[in-house]
């Protein structure tokens, strides 16, 4: 019986003359890990680009762009791929900026989120043009224009308002509840706009929110989008004019068993309600990450040991919470399935890593045959994945590649281990 991958975008089983094989587009993967080792993250440029495509193609008929949120997934290559079709970004770091400017993306199309900008990060991208900063205090507005005025330019600026707003979704992963630290308070937003507009260094683009992140209903979308309007409207009584609505990202992905809405049911559902509230005209921005890069992307690991316990058996393989920490840190379900199917008698494993944590599992409770040695898949791994790795226990980070038809590209090489050490020193 062939194993399901419901939630992977591009990746397929094949069968050939080596048996039933799993494939990023036209490429087996175990080819891969042959190739470039394991643990290996893989990406599908296809999926990718039909993923992005859905946004744009749904919003086709408007003013409108979409912003790809850059902390989902932040390769170049990724980045590449989205700025060939025309998309803007999303950034909350200097570093992300740096990573967009370098990967051929156009800051005239880039919002700067985010609650802690540093004076270095604003005036970096006050000097690269970006589109606006998405304001989330009163003291980082005040920052922005002392900046603003020191380099003799206007900052422009849109306030990401806190709706309060539940997205039923992981509290970690909450954004729009007034208990969050993020965006400005929405009772504080009219005051805060008024004062924006006093200042000749800040010109008012905007107003938005962001809600959350594996939002899995469209309500709680339209609801903010509701308060959102409700507060332009008041601006608009006071004839404070702006050019855009930004109603942030957050669409979920399958994982398990999620049934998420469809970019095009989304935005459908926005525009409807943005027309009736009368702003047809306005300028809408968006900005996903995990819906565009989540389902593009596996992990693949390397079983080392099979470890049968008194309680459960172990599947130990080479990849750990370091390279994967969404199941350790969100008790996040992934789907995990063999390259290469076995015919044997499942067993029940818990699918371990080697860091020296309880805590370093990658999925607990799976059905499977397997062997020492066997590669296995870890689905969904396009976003929050690679973009949240680390080097604890002086591990190296894995390579990435992008599959493109049938052909694979190295994105990011396997970090070497000096590497991990090269800018330390010893005492003299």
């Amino acid at each position: 019986m062939i194993p399901a991958l419901p939630a992977s975008v591009g990746f397929s089983y094949r069968s050939d003359d080596q048996g039933m094989r799993l494939h990023c587009e036209d490429v087996a993967l175990d080819a891969l890990a042959m190739r470039f080792g394991t643990p290996l993250y893989v990406y599908s440029r296809s999926a990718i680009e039909s993923a992005y495509q859905a946004y744009a193609s749904a919003l086709a008929d408007r003013r409108a762009f979409v912003c790809y949120a850059v902390k989902a997934n932040s390769n170049l290559a990724v980045l590449d791929v989205l700025a060939r079709l025309g998309a803007g970004f999303d950034i909350v770091s200097g570093g992300e900026l740096e990573r967009v400017l370098a990967a051929g993306g156009d800051a005239g199309r880039t919002v700067f989120s985010g609650v802690g900008k540093s004076e270095a990060e604003i005036e970096l991208a006050l000097k690269a043009g970006i589109a606006c900063f998405n304001v989330e205090s009163a003291p980082e507005l005040d920052r922005i224009e002392s900046i603003a005025k020191r380099l003799a330019t206007r900052a422009r600026v849109s306030f990401r308002i806190n709706p309060d707003i539940d997205a039923r979704t992981h509290p970690y992963i909450s954004t729009g509840l007034k208990s969050n630290k993020f965006g400005v308070a929405y009772a504080d937003a009219l005051a805060l706009c008024r004062v924006a507009i006093s200042k000749r260094a800040i010109e008012l683009v905007g107003v938005g929110c962001h809600i959350g992140s594996q939002i899995t209903e469209i309500e709680p979308y339209v609801e903010a989008v509701d308060r959102i309007v409700d507060l332009v409207d008041q601006l608009e009584r006071e004839r404070i004019t702006l050019r855009h609505i930004d109603v942030g990202g957050g669409l979920g992905i399958r994982y398990r068993d999620e049934n998420p809405p469809q970019a095009s049911d989304l935005i459908g559902a926005l525009l409807a309600r943005l027309d009736a509230r009368g702003q047809r005209d306005r300028q809408l921005i968006l900005e996903p990450g995990r819906s565009i890069v989540g389902n593009a992307g596996v992990l693949l690991t390397r079983v080392e040991y099979l470890k049968p316990g008194a309680t459960k058996n172990f599947a130990i393989v080479d990849a750990a919470m370091n390279d994967l920490i969404r199941p350790a840190m969100y008790d996040a379900w992934m789907d995990v399935v063999p390259v290469q199917p076995r015919q044997s008698p499942a067993l029940r494993h818990d699918i371990v890593g080697p860091v020296c944590e309880s805590t370093d599992w990658l999925a607990r409770d799976r059905e499977l045959a397997l062997q020492s040695g066997d590669l296995l898949a870890i689905a969904s791994a396009g976003a929050y994945a690679m973009a949240m790795s680390s080097n604890y226990n002086t591990r190296t980070r894995p390579a990435e590649i992008m599959v493109d038809g049938n052909q694979a590209h190295c994105v990011r090489r396997r970090e070497p281990i000096r590497e991990l050490f090269a800018s330390e020193s010893r005492l003299p």
